[in-house]
């Protein structure tokens, strides 16, 4: 067999071509030019400037240099470590690196990026240099409507939790779903809202439309804490920390810091929200086929919060791709007080800055805390010499578990607890929320029927009659900035508030056990915080055109969980969980003329000793 050579020439290395192919060329760039003398093409045949000898003795001295100033500053214990330590050697290494260590308890910052990095030519790199090859997109996928089963979420597959085992059931036990709204979210089981029926499609029905209201992704701590806090546990610890030795299993403490930010997205969080839209895509992306016939893109609404903005965006990334400019578009709303925002609706209700009337909840966590928390409190305080341990400092431990594993991937905080006491933990949000945002909160229903507002113009295509609530009239009389018409929304906003509009809406079968106690957990409890108002939770108002059930349905999914709808005046009871959105439109409608929003946000009322709603609406005089 003959082989034949490649006849083509060979062409030398052309470094002008290539450094004009790679770089900008931008003759103002006073930065790029100062690049000139390190970017001068090399060649790899040409004399080298300094031998090996040179090279080598530098090292050397480099080396001895480090050395010398390293022991004037801290002397012989920059390279000492603990004997028997099972870490010492990694301990070593980082005590050689950080010459000097944050004390235990203190708060530590790592601050990246840097404000002004020396290295930063943005003209160098470019986001778009052209030649993006072939990008013929496919058809859009419909997992909803072809798929045999469901995708459920499960899990965080970039978290760790201890592999604690439950006495009862003998399997380990999923923490991620014992922390209240501190929980990233999960598909919950099938008829735990008493639906036996799953979120996919039902039979004989197709989907024709989906209104979608999030929360954000998961977060640092906020800047306040009424009881307990992470940062106010670690200023405690900090002050102290000359005084107080820990051993056992709080062992760890004696050099744990304060790692944690302030209110925006942790890496997790972004990652929540950006899955959350891949996921939303695969199951309604067939319903961007109807803004492609109508010439027009969809708009997506988020606030002006750090976490609210960077929970849309990467929300965005997820469903549409990067760049995903031109695909949608995305209002900001702005939360700040003296602004109406159905997104923020606390912000224009004065009665919501009254702690006597707006944080209730406070009084019963601490209660409740002091009663499944007395165990461990007597637990942990002997391993803790110097410093006397609080229930709100041991409820402090629980709360740096849940912030610093969704922060930081795990924490050592996570292994001091029992089954018990988490499930303590998870129910203590729930009266927060319960009591501070839900169906027991005095303000709830007046807070939500603005979202409720808006909810009923887009499904009768017609604009708010009334703006009287939280409703913002100069964004949602546009039809630019608030369309009606369209088969997709997609809404961003906090977990309070997806508890008020829920309580709005009358969705009273979560609330079917009545008032939390503060003393014990109720047998067959239905308001779970972890259920229905975790880290990126998510609720599908399911719009549906079916054979076998006349006029459009309309159904409400929470975390993949149907939520009966027969506490809506009219609604029946349904396998699937539907209502005829006549049914529905009409029951809200009523609420909304129902909801005095003056009175519950303006006016001049207390809450009486003993008083409890479970409608989320203020004691009438």
């Amino acid at each position: 067999m003959t082989v034949q050579r490649d006849s083509r020439e060979y062409k030398p290395y052309d470094a002008e071509t290539e450094s004009e192919t790679l770089l900008p060329t931008n003759s103002d760039d006073q930065r790029v030019k100062g690049l000139d003398k390190y970017l001068t093409p090399h060649s790899c045949y040409s004399k080298p400037r300094f031998g090996f000898s040179h090279l080598l003795i530098s090292f050397v001295v480099g080396t001895l240099a480090c050395f010398l100033i390293q022991y004037a500053i801290c002397g012989s214990s920059c390279f000492s470590y603990h004997r028997g330590d099972d870490d010492a050697p990694f301990r070593a290494a980082t005590d050689v690196t950080f010459l000097a260590s944050p004390s235990a308890g203190s708060t530590e910052r790592h601050n990246f990026p840097p404000a002004t990095p020396s290295n930063a030519f943005p003209s160098m790199f470019p986001t778009n240099v052209g030649y993006p090859g072939e990008t013929p997109t496919g058809a859009e996928p419909a997992v909803v409507v072809t798929a045999p089963s469901y995708p459920l979420h499960t899990g965080a597959a970039v978290l760790i939790t201890p592999d604690s085992i439950s006495k009862s059931k003998g399997k380990k036990i999923n923490l991620l779903t014992k922390w209240g709204n501190l929980s990233p979210w999960y598909s919950v089981e099938r008829n735990t809202f008493g639906v036996d029926s799953g979120p996919a499609t039902p039979d004989t029905c197709r989907v024709t439309g989906l209104h979608f209201l999030h929360r954000h992704g998961a977060r640092y701590p906020t800047a306040s804490a009424s009881y307990g806090g992470p940062a106010n546990l670690s200023s405690r610890l900090g002050a102290a920390a000359s005084e107080w030795t820990a051993s056992g299993n709080l062992e760890f403490m004696n050099d744990w810091t304060y790692k944690l930010g302030e209110e925006v997205l942790t890496p997790f969080g972004r990652q929540q929200l950006f899955d959350l839209g891949i996921s939303m895509r695969l199951k309604y992306g067939f319903l961007l086929k109807n803004f492609t016939e109508s010439n027009t893109i969809p708009v997506f609404r988020t606030e002006s919060q750090d976490r609210m903005l960077a929970s849309a965006l990467n929300f965005a990334i997820g469903f549409f791709g990067y760049p995903f400019e031109g695909q949608y578009q995305q209002s900001i709303t702005i939360e700040a007080q003296g602004f109406n925002n159905t997104l923020a609706p606390y912000k224009i209700c004065p009665n919501a800055d009254d702690k006597s009337k707006a944080e209730r909840g406070t009084g019963y966590v601490a209660k409740w805390a002091s009663v499944y928390l007395k165990k461990a409190v007597a637990r942990l305080q002997p391993q803790l010499t110097g410093y006397d341990l609080s229930i709100e400092d041991v409820y402090g431990f629980q709360q740096l578990c849940a912030y610093e594993t969704v922060a930081l991937g795990y924490s050592k905080f996570c292994e001091l607890f029992t089954e018990e006491e988490w499930d303590g933990f998870d129910y203590s949000l729930d009266l927060l929320y319960w009591y501070n945002a839900g169906f027991g909160f005095a303000l709830a229903r007046s807070l939500g029927i603005g979202y409720v507002q808006e909810l009923v113009a887009r499904l009768t295509h017609t604009p708010i009659a009334t703006h009287n609530s939280s409703t913002n009239a100069t964004l949602d009389d546009n039809p630019i900035t608030f369309p009606l018409g369209q088969s997709l929304y997609v809404d961003a906003t906090h977990e309070t508030v997806v508890l008020h509009v829920l309580t709005a809406l009358n969705l009273s079968t979560l609330a079917a056990q009545g008032p939390l106690p503060a003393d014990r957990i109720p047998k067959d409890q239905t308001f779970k915080v972890s259920q229905v108002a975790p880290f990126a939770t998510n609720v599908q108002f399911q719009l549906l055109e079916c054979t076998s059930l006349p006029g459009p349905q309309i159904r409400i999914i929470v975390n993949d969980g149907v939520v009966p709808l027969t506490g809506i005046e009219g609604c029946p009871k349904q396998k699937d969980g539907m209502c005829p959105v006549d049914t529905f439109v009409a029951a809200q409608k009523k609420i909304i003329g129902a909801t005095d929003w003056v009175y519950d946000c303006h006016g001049d009322w207390t809450i009486p000793d003993g008083w409890e709603t479970t409608t989320g609406e203020p004691p009438r005089s």
